[in-house]
């Protein structure tokens, strides 16, 4: 039972401390709302993967992992992507950003939620990970512990996630103090140009399996 969550965790901590893009979105809620951003992103994170981990274990490990649903889920994803980057560097450009946090703190945290689950869902390599490596770890808790086994590890792999994407966030708000606002603007920038490089490497991952 130990091996199981302790496996499910360090594996979670392995795929979660890679940068990618709900990482990015996280230090950008992070620097405007503080460490709620990081549970809240988490949170959605987690709900997407229960989402998954019951289809993977009825049986649409097949369908996910099909060249079409790559394709489709790149294509939409990088649009996505590039839209959420696109909205970061309008608010910098419309002086919408401000380094005081009392009345943004608590300002749609269901936004928040959803575009965990989006960001997640928008990564094509994701789906694929969850298809082949996740399908395997689901079936061989199954076969230890039955479905308290897919339980342990379910809950492993999101206490991995919430708890990276939590302590991320805690660093970022206790940290943001040091920041003036010029340069608040400027990592905000960089963080939407980085949204919109791997939604248009997801876009264009997608175009050349359709050529």
């Amino acid at each position: 039972m130990l091996a199981i969550f302790f496996k499910s965790l360090l594996i979670a901590y392995s795929g979660a401390v890679m940068p990618g893009s709900v990482f990015t979105y996280t230090v950008d809620r992070s620097l405007r709302y503080g460490i709620k951003a990081g549970v809240l992103v988490s949170l959605g994170h987690a709900l997407l993967e229960l989402i998954l981990v019951i289809l993977l274990f009825i049986g649409a490990g097949r369908y996910l992992a099909a060249e079409s649903a790559g394709i489709t889920i790149g294509l939409i994803g990088g649009i996505v992507l590039v839209y959420l980057g696109y909205q970061m560097i309008r608010d910098v450009y419309l002086d919408r950003v401000s380094l005081e946090t009392e009345e943004m703190y608590n300002n749609r945290p269901g936004g928040m939620f959803a575009a965990g689950m989006v960001l997640s869902a928008a990564n094509p390599y994701f789906l694929i990970w969850w298809s082949a490596v996740g399908l395997a770890l689901i079936m061989s808790s199954y076969n230890s512990l039955g479905a308290l086994g897919i339980a342990i590890f379910y809950l492993g792999h999101i206490l991995g996630d919430i708890s990276w994407y939590t302590f991320v966030a805690a660093m970022v708000s206790k940290t943001r103090h040091l920041l003036n606002i010029k340069v608040y603007k400027t990592i905000i920038v960089v963080l939407a140009l980085c949204l919109v490089g791997f939604g248009a490497s997801f876009f264009a991952d997608s175009i050349r399996h359709i050529m």
